[in-house]
């Protein structure tokens, strides 16, 4: 039986994310950026709202909330381009450029 390591899911689906974005060229690339930046945007907030680590058994720590929003931050920019807003935006966005030309 083999057993599945999450690290080699994690880079298995890095590798397929980097030949995906490898095909666009020009525009389209700069497109494809804008709209994973956009995705990892809403994945923050979507984050800072489900992610409340308030605890009341223990005390507020200095710094902490800094750390917590660098770690929401780095986890959105990690998880943009596979929920499928980036690609939706980017795909309406490509056929509302192809229908003005």
């Amino acid at each position: 039986m083999n057993k599945i390591d999450a690290g080699m899911l994690y880079n298995n689906y890095n590798v397929d994310k980097v030949l995906k974005n490898q095909d666009l060229k020009g525009d389209d690339k700069v497109l494809k950026e804008q709209t994973d930046a956009f995705e990892s945007l809403v994945l923050k907030f979507l984050l800072d709202t489900s992610l409340k680590l308030d605890d009341p058994l223990y005390p507020k720590q200095a710094g902490g909330e800094i750390y917590q929003s660098m770690y929401k931050e780095s986890l959105s920019k990690q998880l943009s381009g596979s929920f499928g807003y980036s690609e939706l935006l980017f795909n309406f966005l490509k056929e509302q450029q192809l229908g003005k030309r």
